[in-house]
């Protein structure tokens, strides 16, 4: 476990507070019940805590707290399901921070550590992750193309959009069309088609600027994923501490607790590697293999315990009235985001020189 100085510990107790008060599994049934995005009251409140411009440096309206300061809190809104946009406009925002230029950073930063303004990244031009490889046209500043899965797509305001010579701005508006999509996860997603659409560079990330970007997502996704490992582990434990069967408690029941033995190792495992990719981001040490490491892992564990969360509650893990469920909705768009493990691991081998 990652040892944290006063600050983080503060800001990780207010957001498990936070969650637990006024953002339970309980508001997130609403949001989906409603067919809403997210909440307004609580992403104006997310703003109004400075969550929103954790990574964004003080001169633009952030805190710069850092990438491991934003993971704690992405941790624990995990641990709840919390429908917001908060991963994603912090990627956009770690986006233009790497490659934006002065201009760029001063007109966009500002609004996304306030919440006024949500970004998110439009990458992948299939249903399978490829990399930092794109179809996507550009011409005379103008950008043709279409991103058939994008993330919080409804509520962005600007899209960080990877092309075939770069990655670009663009914001909503003229030339940009979204087609809502429905997944498993119940969130908000949509294909975006740009025709045409404004579009400004980054220049100022040099050649490796689009996997730095997908690094951060991987690495960010993978603590919301720790979160959700954590919860349904909690879950499940409560779950089998009070069930009964042939008139014993399951958790007396030797093989389940030599199960739960196991998921526990396992989860300290994804902790230990998503930690390790929060803290590479912060100190620049070897980000691309700490980024494969934590999201592998991730994906992995959370696919394990997600499963396992269901097979424990037995059928009623399933049905609507149990959380559980959720949970292994999520994960399973998660796990599909910004590499599987396959992915992962055929990369890392890559930049190990194998």
């Amino acid at each position: 476990m990652a040892v944290l100085n006063e600050e983080q510990t503060m800001l990780r107790d207010m957001a498990q507070e936070w969650t637990k008060n006024e953002s339970p599994v309980t508001a997130w049934r609403k949001v989906r019940d409603e067919g809403s995005n997210f909440d307004p009251a609580a992403w104006s409140a997310m703003g109004e805590m400075g969550w929103t411009g954790v990574i964004i440096p003080e001169e633009f309206g952030g805190s710069d707290f850092g990438w491991m300061s934003l993971g704690l809190v992405v941790e624990q809104l995990g641990k709840t399901l919390t429908a917001s946009p908060l991963v994603a406009s912090s990627l956009a925002a770690g986006a233009i921070i790497l490659g934006g230029s002065q201009a760029q950073k001063e007109a966009f930063l500002p609004r996304l550590a306030s919440g006024e303004l949500v970004g998110t990244l439009a990458f992948d031009d299939g249903p399978r992750h490829s990399g930092a490889v794109s179809t996507v046209a550009v011409s005379e500043g103008k950008l043709t193309g279409t991103k058939p899965f994008v993330h919080e797509a409804e509520s962005a305001g600007l899209f960080v959009v990877l092309a075939s010579d770069g990655v670009y701005l663009v914001e909503k508006g003229a030339g940009v069309t979204l087609s809502d999509r429905e997944l498993t996860d119940m969130r908000d997603h949509a294909e975006v088609t740009f025709d045409g659409a404004a579009a400004e560079r980054l220049a100022d990330g040099g050649d490796d600027l689009a996997e730095a970007i997908l690094d951060r997502a991987r690495i960010l996704t993978g603590a919301e994923m720790l979160g959700m490992a954590q919860h349904v582990f909690d879950e499940t434990l409560d779950y089998l501490k009070q069930r009964t069967q042939f008139n014993q408690v399951l958790s007396t029941f030797q093989s389940l607790q030599h199960r739960m033995a196991e998921l526990f190792t396992d989860l300290e495992l994804m902790r230990t590697a998503v930690e390790a990719g929060l803290q590479a981001l912060d100190t620049g040490f070897r980000v691309p293999e700490a980024a494969c490491l934590a999201k592998s892992r991730a994906n992995d564990v959370l696919h394990v315990i997600s499963r396992q969360g269901i097979q424990l509650h037995g059928g009623i893990g399933m049905t609507d009235e149990y959380d559980v469920g959720f949970y292994l909705k999520r994960a399973r768009v998660l796990e599909a985001s910004w590499g599987n493990s396959g992915f992962l691991k055929d990369r890392h081998a890559k930049l190990a020189g194998y």
